[in-house]
């Protein structure tokens, strides 16, 4: 049967489909919009379900935070290719999630994937099976981090075009200069994004992680070919560098380096580092390189 420009056109405005599908659609439907609709939907599902196997490492970080800087989160949303995580339309789809997360209560990936997608009348899965689907890559909530906090403040800040992202706690008692601890976290922030701190203080360094460091240093001694006699005195003295350059309060402060991070921190009356987060895009995430031939013909094929 003919198939309307109208009905097509309606169909996309329903759907997001481009203008072929929707034709399709309506043609094995004999032009019911309803049931096109539908038929669009299992077919979207059953290629995001698909998609959904494919290791997405690229993508964006991003925070949240209320106008008080009491709550805040960062959100780590991941799809396949850089050109997608480029793209406006992944963008707008990293801006729901980021907000839907900030104004809700979830705790997991798991949680959230139930919340109602702020603005929008389904909740997040639904949502995200619908944008691989529109988007043609593998779109994933890889984790996000939550801070309330009742005396103090929360500070962000996002770098290289949301390739890294941080939150830091700085707790300070009722009264405390505001804008100084304002400008505190979002510094301590800046400083973090780019020294990456693995702890906040000495204490916080586990025994494992002490002694693990210990035996590396050793063992790079004595493949120096240091004598043993002096091979305690010098993994000692390396350990104490090494805790210096892992201990985010025991950095030299990378906007004035004659101070440490403790320092600046001290600077401000009242206030101490609670707890910092540090998330950068696909850290961790295992991948498979592949040449850009093989990248084209996936596409192609439609993989």
């Amino acid at each position: 049967m003919a198939i309307s420009a109208k009905d097509v056109k309606e169909l996309r405005e329903l759907s997001g489909a481009g203008i072929m599908d929707c034709k399709k659609a309506l043609q094995e439907v004999d032009g019911d919009i309803d049931e096109a609709l539908e038929y669009l939907q299992k077919k979207g599902a059953a290629a995001a379900e698909k998609k959904a196997s494919r290791t997405a490492a690229e993508g964006l970080v991003q925070t949240w935070l209320d106008d008080e800087q009491k709550s805040a989160v960062m959100v780590e949303v991941n799809c396949e290719t850089d050109f997608v995580a480029r793209n406006e339309q992944f963008h707008a789809v990293v801006d729901k999630i980021v907000d839907t997360v900030g104004l809700s209560k979830a705790s997991s990936i798991d949680e959230l994937n139930d919340v109602q997608v702020v603005g929008l009348d389904k909740a997040v899965g639904d949502y995200l099976t619908e944008q691989i689907s529109v988007i043609g890559e593998n779109i994933k909530v890889r984790r996000f981090i939550r801070y309330d906090v009742d005396e103090g403040l929360v500070g962000a800040y996002v770098h290289a075009g949301g390739q890294i992202g941080v939150l830091v706690q700085v707790d300070a008692p009722e009264g405390a200069d505001r804008d100084a601890l304002d400008e505190l976290a979002r510094d301590v922030a800046m400083h973090v994004a780019a020294m990456n701190p693995s702890y906040l203080r000495d204490s916080d360094i586990p025994e494992e992680d002490e002694e693990a460091q210990r035996e590396i240093l050793r063992a790079q001694a004595l493949d120096m070919g240091k004598p043993e006699s002096v091979v305690d005195k010098i993994v000692t003295g390396r350990l104490g560098k090494w805790r210096a350059e892992s201990v985010l309060l025991s950095q030299p402060f990378v906007k004035d380096p004659d101070n440490t991070v403790g320092d600046i921190v001290d600077a401000v009356d009242g206030a101490s580092l609670a707890s910092f987060a540090r998330y950068e895009v696909g850290e961790g995430i295992e991948t498979d390189e592949k040449s850009l031939s093989e990248e084209v013909a996936e596409q192609l094929r439609g993989s």
